[in-house]
């Protein structure tokens, strides 16, 4: 089924792909570090950080930072946000949290309770993976004094 070399090569054609997904009814407690697209539809403790994409389900839930290119979030994120492009907030999302990102769009049915940084001048210096500590057992992210 899914060797489909020519005859008489030695190699199988195999699906790749670098979307991870958290499913419905997943629990995860700990820090998830990738490099593709993730979406979470389960619930997450601990930090999430990709060099690409996040997207939070409608039952997505997490409760640690997240640190992205880019973000859609449909569910509940409690925690630090720091998205290097752009964050979109869309349905009944809930945030509990502040956001560090150079592009914001909301929809009007979302609630955000928190701050909004967008100027690069805010923006923490030490927002980095390297820069977290254990908080009542999730991962949160640390701020310099400048």
């Amino acid at each position: 089924m899914f060797n489909q070399s020519k005859k008489g090569e030695g190699k199988s054609i195999m699906p790749t792909s670098n979307i991870n997904l958290i499913g419905n009814g997943t629990s995860i407690q700990g820090d998830i570090v990738c490099e593709g697209d993730i979406r979470i539809d389960g619930q997450v403790t601990g930090l999430v950080s990709t060099k690409a994409k996040i997207v939070v389900g409608p039952e997505g839930e997490i409760t640690g930072d997240l640190i992205c290119q880019s973000a859609d979030i449909l569910g509940k994120v409690t925690g630090i946000i720091k998205c290097e492009e752009l964050l979109f907030l869309k349905g009944n999302a809930l945030i509990k949290g502040d956001i560090y990102t150079a592009h914001f769009e909301m929809e009007p049915t979302v609630k955000f309770n928190g701050r909004c940084y967008m100027d690069p001048a805010d923006l923490p210096p030490a927002i980095s993976t390297n820069n977290t500590e254990s908080k009542n057992g999730r991962t949160v992210l640390q701020e310099e004094s400048i």
